[in-house]
């Protein structure tokens, strides 16, 4: 594993960093946004006084802190390995460019001495199918990594996706909210187990769990109220999306790709719209609590 000279020093010297995974690049957002947005992440984060860094496999070499020219690659390569905890020896040894998921991203951010990571929402239980549950929620019961997220995404069965996590010790704390996000959506129903008013709050309710010797924890931060969509409209776009889905025979690690895709398309980008939003704001509160509030 390589780890970039910024995110070194910055970890040797004690300051703030915020691990970002690369999946939403390769996979979560259309040509050329995905690039424009992960940079503009990158700028984000440094805004807050923190050290961006991207996490992804570069020629079957993991690295923690891409450059700026591994970005733009992993944006516009054609063949990029969508990685997780299962595939991510076999693309290392494969040489491939690998763009990792949530659970691959805080194993590597966590091994390199990174504690606060931004995406935009966990993986979770699939509607329908209770065996098919992201790798994800065990990588945060395995690693000490705060995950700054927007809930998990609408497209899962979120009460299932909340009693899992339970059932793996992982808190599911809200900024400034009682209840689960849900991605698109700023209010679920679904309460959970604590919730926190500022990101010095948070950040000290993390070094709780730290020192308590427990593992990740989720920081439930809500899509900003502009950009948030209506329940309504999302649960009628899902639909089609799932219905096409099963028409098309795609599951496993393509579905969320699909229904993103089909999501942005049914909703003429407003879908798009709402996840660039969440990711910007969570990034700048990663950067906050990373930085002790």
């Amino acid at each position: 594993m390589r780890v970039s000279a910024s995110v070194q020093q910055a970890l040797a010297a004690g300051q703030p960093v915020v691990a970002l995974e690369s999946t939403v690049i390769s996979h979560g957002l259309p040509r050329p946004t995905n690039l424009a947005l992960a940079l503009e992440l990158e700028d984000l984060i440094r805004a807050q006084g923190a050290t961006p860094a991207t996490v992804g496999i570069i020629h079957g070499e993991p690295v923690v802190g891409l450059g700026t020219d591994e970005i733009t690659l992993l944006a516009n390569a054609t063949e990029v390995e969508k990685v997780s905890l299962w595939n991510l020896a076999a693309t290392v040894i494969q040489g491939r460019h690998g763009a990792t998921t949530v659970s691959a991203t805080a194993f590597l951010a966590s091994r390199a001495g990174i504690e606060v990571f931004a995406t935009g929402g966990i993986g979770g239980v699939h509607r329908g199918e209770v065996h098919d549950v992201s790798a994800d929620l065990y990588a945060l019961e395995r690693y000490p990594v705060l995950v700054v997220a927007s809930g998990a995404k609408s497209i899962l069965d979120l009460e299932a996706t909340v009693e899992t996590l339970e059932t793996l010790g992982v808190p599911v704390v809200g900024y400034r909210t009682g209840t689960l996000p849900g991605f698109y959506l700023r209010d679920t129903g679904i309460a959970i187990s604590a919730r926190v008013e500022s990101p010095q709050e948070a950040a000290q309710l993390w070094k709780t769990q730290r020192s308590l010797g427990l593992g990740g924890m989720i920081l439930a931060n809500p899509i900003p109220q502009a950009a948030a969509l209506e329940r309504q409209a999302v649960e009628r776009w899902l639909k089609q999306a799932l219905a096409d889905a099963q028409r098309s025979h795609t599951s496993g690690k393509a579905l969320t790709p699909f229904l993103l895709d089909r999501l942005r398309s049914l909703s003429h980008n407003r879908t798009l719209e709402a996840n660039l939003a969440l990711l910007r704001d969570n990034a700048v509160l990663a950067a906050q609590v990373a930085a002790g509030g």
